[in-house]
């Protein structure tokens, strides 16, 4: 059984290679030259790139690449899952059906999953982990299907940036929202609502924003202390170890996982965003 991915799931690189996912980068736009995501730029690259002024642009994953891998998976006659970046954020999954569908019309004995996450960074990551931890206990690819669709819909996301220019950028907020915004040092909380960037508060201060997010985990989540939750963060290991710190305080999950946001959602959230990931409901 093959296991496919994309980039914006911000899992590093080892990940893809220890674990045999396969990869389909995102593309990254900048200084008028195409980088593919993890393979060819990282996200520290293009957060320095932002720090000095630019603004990245992406791009949905290859079309050709994944009909390419398609045709291969016939020919292997091996069984494939891909999960993927939410489809209100990227075509990136929209492609991955039509590419399949085109291939499934010469080859009908094309065995493959299509997920779409509705989910981003490293909530979109917890899912593709725990895919490879059930494909490599034997599970089916139905039975894997299943359960991460099931899995994504309880997936919850709590994020604040360090500078709402940057999502002012990408229409987000309004610019004027931004203006205000620093100027008052105000810090926005958002999170994903069926797959799309929604804000939900405004706090003073990023101390006061990240205790909301710890208080909202609280709320909405469901056994925390058997869930690995994540953290990603922009380019700001000692802020999201700062805030691991202070989730421990309060609560104790099994685990904490903290990882870099990558390039693709990074060139849209800015250097020092700060993102919470875990589930409202567990089995």
């Amino acid at each position: 059984m093959k296991i496919f991915a994309d980039s914006a799931c911000d899992l590093p690189w080892s990940f893809f290679e220890e674990s045999e996912v396969e990869l389909f980068p995102l593309s990254v736009l900048l200084s008028d030259k195409e980088y593919a995501d993890i393979i060819e730029i990282n996200s520290t690259e293009v957060f320095d790139a932002i720090r000095q002024g630019q603004q990245p642009k992406t791009s949905q994953a290859s079309p050709e690449k994944m009909l390419n891998t398609w045709n291969e998976l016939v020919a292997s006659g091996e069984e494939g899952i891909y999960i993927a970046f939410s489809s209100q954020l990227s075509g990136t999954y929209q492609t991955a059906v039509m590419t399949s569908d085109q291939v499934k019309e010469e080859n009908p004995s094309l065995n493959l999953v299509i997920i779409d996450s509705k989910c981003a960074s490293l909530g979109y990551g917890l899912l593709v982990k725990e895919a490879v931890r059930l494909r490599d206990e034997g599970s089916s690819v139905q039975e894997i299907g299943q359960h991460i669709r099931t899995m994504a819909k309880h997936m919850e996301h709590l994020f604040t940036v360090e500078d709402l220019d940057y999502l002012a950028k990408g229409g987000r907020v309004s610019k004027a929202s931004a203006f205000i915004g620093g100027l008052l040092n105000i810090k926005p909380l958002l999170h994903v609502e069926d797959g799309k960037l929604v804000p939900i508060e405004k706090h003073r201060g990023r101390k006061k924003v990240l205790r909301r997010m710890i208080e909202m985990m609280e709320e909405r989540g469901s056994h925390l202390e058997q869930q690995t939750i994540a953290i990603s963060h922009g380019d700001d290991l000692v802020a999201a170890n700062e805030f691991k710190a202070m989730i421990e305080d309060v609560v104790q999950p099994k685990a904490i996982e903290i990882h870099q946001i990558g390039s693709v959602i990074g060139s849209h959230a800015g250097p020092g965003t700060l993102a919470l990931f875990f589930l409202n409901k567990t089995e």
